[in-house]
C-alpha cells in the first residue's frame, strides 16, 4: 500500500506530515472528518518518513519545482513533536537551501511526550511556534481534547509556552473558533499573560 502524503501544499505554505501519533483525541480534529487537506491525497501514514525522505520532498518543491511558499510548517495528522529529533534534523537541513521561515503547529505537550524539558532544543532550529490552547481551564481542556496525560496536560502546555518563547522568536497560542466567545476571551487573556500572540483559527 502506498504511504500517505508527507509534504503537501495548503494555502501559501508547505506542510510536513511527520506522524499520525498524538496524545490527544480532540472533538474538533479535522482528521475525524476527512483524509486529506490542501493538495494531499491522503494524510494517513502507513509508516513514518525519515528525515532524508522529508528533506528530499521539500527540496523537490522548493529547488526543482520552484514552488513559491511563505512558510514551511510541521503540521499533519498527528503531533509533530512526537518526532522531535526529526524536526531538528529536517529544520537544519531546510536552512541549508532556503531561508523560508519554519514553524511548528503543536499541542504544547513535548515535555510530557518525551519526559524531559524540550523547548531549549528548538533554539535556532525553528522560527515560529503555534501552540493549540483551545480551552481556558484544565477541566474544559480534558472535555474537549481528551489528552492521554489527563489534567496535568493543561499546566504543561502553559509551562512549555512560557519556556519556548525564550528560545523561539515568534510564539503564539491559538484556539478553534467552535468554542464559546467567553472561552475565547479567557484564552486570549492567558496568552497575553504569557506574553505571546493569540489567534482564533
Amino acid at each position: 500500500m502506498q504511504n500517505g502524503t508527507i509534504v503537501y501544499l495548503y494555502g501559501d505554505s508547505l506542510y510536513i506530515n511527520l506522524t499520525n501519533k498524538c496524545p490527544n483525541s480532540c472533538n474538533f480534529c479535522i482528521r475525524n472528518y476527512t483524509d486529506n487537506l490542501g493538495d494531499a491525497d491522503n494524510l494517513w501514514l502507513e509508516r513514518e518518513p525519515s528525515a532524508d525522505e522529508v528533506l528530499s520532498r521539500i527540496k523537490e518543491e522548493i529547488c526543482e519545482k520552484k514552488t513559491t511558499v511563505d512558510e514551511i510548517i510541521f503540521c499533519g495528522y498527528g503531533e509533530p513533536t512526537e518526532r522531535l529529533e526529526e524536526i531538528i534534523d529536517i529544520s537544519r537541513g531546510i536552512k541549508e537551501f532556503t531561508d523560508k521561515p519554519i514553524r511548528i503547529n503543536t499541542n504544547g505537550m513535548a515535555d510530557l511526550i518525551h519526559k524531559k524539558k524540550t523547548a531549549h532544543l528548538l533554539e535556532g532550529v525553528v522560527d515560529a511556534v503555534s501552540v493549540s490552547l483551545n480551552a481556558p481551564t484544565a477541566e474544559k481542556y480534558c472535555d474537549l481534547c481528551h489528552p492521554e496525560f489527563g489534567t496535568e496536560s493543561f499546566d504543561a502546555i502553559l509551562k512549555w509556552t512560557e519556556d519556548i518563547k525564550k528560545y523561539v522568536p515568534d510564539v503564539r497560542m491559538s484556539v478553534v473558533g467552535v468554542i464559546s466567545e467567553e472561552d475565547i476571551q479567557e484564552c486570549r487573556k492567558i496568552a497575553e499573560n504569557l506574553g505571546v500572540k493569540f489567534r482564533v483559527r
